[in-house]
């Protein structure tokens, strides 16, 4: 069976941008060396249905496979420059969703 591919699913309120900027700045490198790959952010997402509305940014990563997130996260460097995001941020998960099988 096929790797099924993962998304990891941020929200995170930034309260001090400078600092914030450290981890933006390290994070794509990171990224590109466990196979990732930015999908997109959104700092003013819209939640139509719930009760508990998202503030701050929603970010989504996408990894070929669990495997590959967990290894990221993981990574001795990500967990170094990830000091970076717990310091200028408040963050309010990291979620990993894992995509649907292939249909036969």
């Amino acid at each position: 069976m096929a790797d099924i591919p993962v998304y990891m699913v941020v929200n995170l309120i930034i309260q001090d941008a400078a600092e914030y900027r450290k981890y933006e700045k390290g994070i794509f490198p990171l990224l590109k060396r466990h196979g990732g790959e930015f999908v997109t952010f959104d700092d003013n997402a819209r939640t139509l249905e719930g009760s508990a509305p998202r503030q701050g940014r929603m970010i989504i990563f996408k990894f070929p496979s669990e495997d590959h997130a967990t290894r990221w996260y993981a990574d001795p460097d990500y967990q170094a420059l990830s000091e970076h995001r717990r310091a200028g941020t408040s963050l309010q998960f990291l979620t990993m969703v894992h995509g649907a099988p292939p249909r036969a």
